[in-house]
């Protein structure tokens, strides 16, 4: 058995090697993303794994089809990516990341804490040699209500880790999930864009949630929301956040993704001229220019042990498919 590992980080390399050579399977690993300039690294492959920056057009997915690839397994939880359809149509057995939700679950309460007691302003002022009060007065989340739309693993563990704060939970989401009703009450979209103080959005990237936080949702949010977007940037949608921002109807905004950022995020662009397609990267400096906006790198997931459980399950779901026939990772149809 033989598995091409694309986009591999530092801190993966050992464990995709390490378990392959325990599995017994050849392995050829690179950090380049997979695309129309190294998909011939997986001829001769039985899988192929990559994390969210890599290229599934259909010609790469064609000549993936011709050197014999049967399984591509993303390392990350999000498959959007993956040019789903056209990749079953050609017959691909597909496999997305599953790891603890605790690391990004629990970002997202410091995600928003540091909305709430200002922490950006407080750490720029205090570098300057500011050290007054001013502009600095926060909140105590026992007094707020939180919204968190999307309680799969990762939205269920907000809610359960916010609990113990006090705050009012409202939640929300097609289906409903008896573990979370221990600790927060679920309403429809309209009311939690109505009652929140803070809204935390935790659900996958598909067309029907494809900017979720619209100009239409904005205008139903209380003045002075905190928004948190710790999924993908394009549940949002970037003009109306602008505009929020601008108009103060927003009154911070975390973003740990953004619309347009594959081929920008993780990688040191620091001396590139960098430009996107609509300028999705400008319409980012110019938020992060307000010292009410948080912007991280998309590494909310990135901790030691959600790390190691991705690396792993890239080279499982691939072994598990090509032994068994199936894999406890594979994307439902």
């Amino acid at each position: 058995m033989k598995i091409a590992a694309y986009e591999v980080r530092p801190d993966e390399e050992p464990v995709i090697k390490g378990l392959c050579e325990k599995l017994g399977i050849d392995v050829d690993i690179t950090s380049l993303n997979l695309d129309e300039s190294t998909v011939n690294m997986a001829e001769g492959a039985d899988g192929v794994t990559t994390l969210g920056q890599s290229t599934y057009s259909n010609e790469v997915l064609d000549q993936l089809k011709e050197y014999g690839v049967k399984v591509l397994a993303s390392r990350c939880v999000g498959y959007n990516h993956m040019n789903v359809e056209y990749a079953r149509k050609l017959g691909f057995k597909l496999c997305n990341g599953s790891y603890a939700p605790n690391g990004v679950a629990e970002y997202t309460v410091m995600s928003i804490l540091m909305c709430i007691r200002k922490q950006k302003k407080a750490l720029y002022d205090t570098n300057d040699n500011n050290f007054t009060l001013r502009g600095k007065m926060g909140r105590e989340l026992r007094t707020m209500t939180v919204g968190v739309i999307g309680t799969g693993k990762i939205g269920a563990t907000v809610v359960k880790i916010l609990s113990g704060f006090g705050c009012k939970i409202l939640a929300n989401d097609i289906y409903e999930n008896d573990e979370v009703k221990k600790y927060a009450t679920y309403v429809d979209e309209d009311t939690l864009f109505r009652e929140s103080d803070v809204i935390t959005i935790h659900t996958p990237l598909l067309p029907k949630t494809e900017k979720t936080i619209n100009a239409d949702a904005i205008a139903k949010m209380k003045k002075g929301v905190i928004i948190v977007d710790n999924a993908r940037g394009e549940l949002m949608d970037i003009d109306a956040i602008i505009d929020g921002v601008e108009t103060e109807k927003i009154g911070a905004l975390f973003m740990d993704s953004f619309p347009g950022e594959v081929g920008i995020i993780h990688v040191d662009h620091n001396e590139d001229i960098i430009r996107t397609e609509g300028m999705p990267y400008f319409k980012l400096k110019y938020l992060r220019s307000f010292v009410n906006v948080y912007h991280t790198p998309h590494m909310a997931f990135f901790t030691q042990e959600a790390g190691e459980q991705m690396a792993e399950c890239g080279v499982e779901s691939i072994y598990e498919i090509m032994t068994e026939g199936k894999s406890k990772h594979e994307i439902p149809a």
